[in-house]
Parts: structure tokens; C-alpha cells; sequence
């Protein structure tokens, strides 16, 4: 029995290390959520008076009663590891408890020993009546040990009733957590209650503005589908005009390519000119030299014959020494000659790379001229997914394609791009490098087009701009003030185009 609880203590304690560090990962993602609970506090109370019937305004509502019951759902864990944590406190108060007797009793029996054996006289007397002298010894060192036994004994009893203290302490302490964690769920329980009356109370009055907002939506809805026939004829404008310029590019880089050609086969002509005369006479000079060293190797061999004659009929020996040294001396005249023709025949493929070098980099200076072979690449599809998300802090609160409108069912949205709802002020800021492409006033606010590549951003409702038309700008370059739409909220109305054709921006932007 005793085996099997202390199997299950074990147990308990094990899981216990995992259940604290789980209970720290819960208190900082409790932590965290309250931040973003308090930054949209802020961002309803700015927004509350000027926009309070507005998706934005709702979908942040619904944001804080979501991230309310995430840290309900946290808190109610924190609780049940608590909850273990006492009950494990407890298993272990009674294990040491359950010791503690045992160590009482035990220690009980050794003081009633101790008591009948007590007293100095009777230790000598035990120690006298030896036989010997060594049996003397070991009763010493048993009275001894026996010493260190009992007080090893009142210790352990001491260190298991510090060791209760301190469970019961942490007990105590975990019961109060829990309490103060009892009280923390009964507030926020009470708070997400009325935040569910509040966003009931809104619904209401969505509903009881039912025919003055959808009217305003079917209006919103005619001026978006107006929006986008303007884009569509914006960028199929400007796909036109980028087309023909291409075309008319090709032909001036086509033309530039023939004027280039000829300039640089003039220019390398005059290079082969001047240089002409230098590789003509290193020529000649290494004809002359390899001519030379033929004649020195000739002479040379004839001179080694001679002397090889000269030995074989036994002629005088000064007449075999001047023999010898004429053939030295030949050998010798034909190294200088083979060194000499080796040194003209470097000098004129040295002369010849030269010329070539020189050539080359004329081509390439006059094709430079000429601006042929400069074409700059876009990666804009390249950084899919990890393009920047074109505000600073927004809620999403229409996403793109076909959608049912969050409150009138009836409603079926058609979204090109995502609308973006901000805090006042906000300023929508350029999500790639490109360029500026044009600048339209399109239904009462300003749009900005920005073209990267074969790829457009769109940022549209902006009340004013801070870029200019065929200005070069940077990710993170700020674009406009966002403005306010027809429900009084500050949206930005985000796209991005792949030639004519919409994509879902979600599926592109860091978001």
C-alpha cells in the first residue's frame, strides 16, 4: 500500500514540473492578451463617438470578447493547476506526516533504552566488565555510535517537522492564489457578461438602422463596384501605355544595337590600325630570330659532327681542342638564338592580347554609350507572404472575394481588395519598392496606384496624399492619410493586382 502511494506521489510531483511551467506559459499569454485588450480599449473609446455603427467598430468588439474568454479559458487551467499543486501539497503532508509518527515511535523506544541504561556509572561499568582490552574498545565505539544514532534520529525527526511547515505553508499559499484567482474569474466573468450585453445592444442597433445602413451599403457597394471600373481602366491604361513604350523600347534598343555595332566595329578598325605596324614588325622580328636559331642548331650539329669525325680518325689533340670549343661556341650561339626567338614570339602574342583587350573594351564602352544591355529586374512575386502589411495596426474587417455581410445576411459583399480599420490619423505607408503611377480622386477621396513590375498596390480612401505621380518609392514610404468611409470609421481600402486581375492581398502582405 505504502509502495503504491509513494508510486502515485511520484507521479504527481513529475507532472507537477510540467504543470508549473505550463502555468507560466498560461499567466504570459494571460499578460499578453490583457495588452491587447487594453490597445483596443483605447482604440473604442478614440472611435466610439464618431463611428460607433460601423463593422470596424463591431469587429472590435467581437475581438475583445473573443481575447475576454481566451483569458477566461486560460484563468480556468491557471485554477486547475492550482488545484493539483494543493492536492499534491496535501498527499504530501500526510506522507510526512505518516514518517513522522514512525520516526516518534522509534525514537520513543531508543529514549526508553537509553533511560534503563542510563547514567555514566553504568557506560563505565559496561566498559570495565570487558575481558579484554579489546572488547573494551568496541563497546566504546558501540556507546558511541549509539550516541550518534539518537541524535541522527532527533534530527530527522526535526528536519520531516520543518519539512511539514513548509508544505503546509505552500498549501496555505496556493489556497490563497486560488482564492485571489476565484475572485479575478467572478470579475472577468462580469465583465464579459457585459460586454456581450454591449455588443447585443449594438446588433440592436444595427438592426433598428437596418434600412438606413443597408441603403447606405448598396450605395457603398455601387461606389465600389464604380472604384473598380476605374481601376480596371486605370491599370488597363497603364498596362497600354507600358506596353507600347516596351515596343517602342525594343525598337530604340534595336536601333541603338545597330548604331552601337557599327560605332564599335569603326572603333576596333582604328584600334587594328594603329597596331597593325607594332604586330607586323613583331612578326618580322620573331621570323628573324626562329630563322637564326635554326641556322645556330644547324651549325651547331655540324660542328658536334665534325668533332665526332675528328675523334674517330685520331687527328692531333689541339686540332681536336679547337674542334671542341667551336662546337661549344655554336651550342652556345644557338641557345642565345632559341632564347631570343622565344622572346620574339612572347612579345608578339603579348602584342596581339593586347590589341584584342583593347578591342573588347571599346565594344564595351561604346555599347555603354549606347545604354544597350541595362535592364533592372522586380521581385515582387518573389517576396509573396512576406510583403509588409501596408498600416501600422489595423483589424481587417472585410476580406477579400464574395462575403456575407457580418450583421444583413442578406448582403452578399464583392471585395476586390480587404478593408483595413484604423485608428484616426492613421497613415497608410507603401508595402514594396516601385513607383508611383498615378494619383486618381475616385469618388470624393484620393487613390494611389503604385506599380511594381507586372504587379499594382492600391490604396484607396485616403483623404489626403504624400506622394507625387512617377515618384520612386521605398517599402515603408507613407502614402496618404486614411480617411473616413460612409459609417464614419477610418478604412483603408487595400489591393493588389496581378496585371488585370485582383488577388487576395491576405495571401501576399506579413499580416
Amino acid at each position: 500500500m505504502i509502495k503504491k502511494l509513494s508510486i502515485l506521489i511520484s507521479i504527481i510531483l513529475f507532472g507537477s514540473a510540467f504543470g508549473q511551467k505550463d502555468k507560466e506559459v498560461l499567466q504570459k499569454q494571460n499578460a499578453d492578451l490583457k495588452k491587447q485588450i487594453s490597445s483596443l480599449n483605447a482604440t473604442l473609446n478614440q472611435t466610439k463617438q464618431e463611428s460607433k455603427l460601423s463593422i470596424g467598430y463591431l469587429n472590435a468588439v467581437n475581438q475583445k470578447l473573443t481575447l475576454r474568454e481566451k483569458v477566461y479559458t486560460n484563468t480556468q487551467k491557471e485554477k486547475r493547476f492550482i488545484e493539483d499543486d494543493i492536492y499534491k501539497r496535501q498527499l504530501e503532508i500526510n506522507k510526512n506526516n505518516r514518517e513522522l509518527t514512525v520516526l516518534r515511535k522509534n525514537y520513543a523506544a531508543i529514549l526508553v533504552k537509553a533511560y534503563k541504561t542510563k547514567g555514566v556509572q553504568n557506560k563505565v561499568t559496561f566498559i570495565l566488565s570487558s575481558k579484554n582490552v579489546g572488547e573494551a574498545l568496541s563497546r566504546v565505539e558501540y556507546l558511541k555510535r549509539y550516541s550518534e544514532y539518537q541524535d541522527k534520529k532527533a534530527a530527522e525527526i526535526s528536519n520531516k517537522a520543518n519539512e511539514i511547515k513548509k508544505n503546509i505553508a505552500l498549501k496555505k499559499k496556493s489556497a490563497a492564489e486560488k482564492d485571489n484567482l476565484l475572485l479575478t474569474q467572478k470579475k472577468d466573468l462580469a465583465t464579459i457578461e457585459a460586454e456581450r450585453i454591449e455588443k447585443q445592444k449594438l446588433l440592436e442597433e444595427f438592426k433598428k438602422n437596418e434600412v438606413k445602413l443597408t441603403a447606405e451599403l448598396r450605395q457603398k457597394q455601387t461606389q465600389s463596384k464604380e472604384l473598380e471600373r476605374q481601376i480596371r481602366n486605370i491599370i488597363a491604361e497603364e498596362i497600354r501605355i507600358a506596353k507600347a513604350k516596351e515596343e517602342a523600347e525594343k525598337k530604340a534598343e534595336a536601333e541603338r544595337k545597330r548604331l552601337a555595332d557599327i560605332a564599335a566595329k569603326r572603333e576596333k578598325d582604328r584600334i587594328e590600325a594603329e597596331n597593325r605596324a607594332k604586330i607586323a614588325a613583331a612578326e618580322a622580328e620573331r621570323k628573324r630570330a626562329e630563322l637564326e636559331a635554326k641556322r645556330a642548331t644547324e651549325l651547331a650539329a655540324k660542328r658536334a659532327e665534325e668533332e665526332r669525325r675528328l675523334a674517330e680518325t685520331n687527328k692531333a689533340i689541339e686540332k681536336k681542342e679547337a674542334a671542341e670549343r667551336a662546337t661549344r661556341e655554336a651550342a652556345d650561339r644557338a641557345k642565345i638564338a632559341n632564347e631570343k626567338a622565344a622572346a620574339a614570339k612572347a612579345n608578339e602574342v603579348a602584342i596581339n592580347k593586347k590589341n584584342d583587350d583593347a578591342k573588347e573594351a571599346a565594344e564595351k564602352k561604346v555599347m555603354k554609350n549606347y545604354d544597350i544591355g541595362n535592364v533592372v529586374g522586380n521581385n515582387f512575386a518573389d517576396n509573396k507572404g512576406r510583403i509588409g502589411f501596408p498600416v501600422d495596426k489595423g483589424t481587417v474587417t472585410h476580406r477579400f472575394g464574395r462575403q456575407p455581410h457580418p450583421v444583413f445576411k442578406n448582403i452578399v459583399e464583392e471585395n476586390t481588395g480587404i478593408k483595413i480599420a484604423v485608428a484616426p490619423g492613421t497613415k497608410a505607408r507603401c508595402v514594396f519598392p516601385g513607383i508611383v503611377s498615378t494619383i486618381q480622386v475616385i469618388n470624393g477621396s484620393r487613390t494611389v496606384f503604385v506599380k511594381h513590375g507586372g504587379y499594382f498596390t492600391i490604396y484607396s480612401n485616403l483623404s489626403s496624399t504624400l506622394v507625387k505621380a512617377n515618384q520612386q518609392v521605398s517599402a515603408g514610404t507613407l502614402i496618404g492619410e486614411v480617411g473616413s468611409d460612409f459609417d464614419g470609421s477610418v478604412t483603408l481600402d487595400f489591393q493588389i493586382w496581378s496585371g488585370q486581375n485582383p488577388v487576395d492581398p491576405l495571401g501576399w502582405v506579413s499580416y
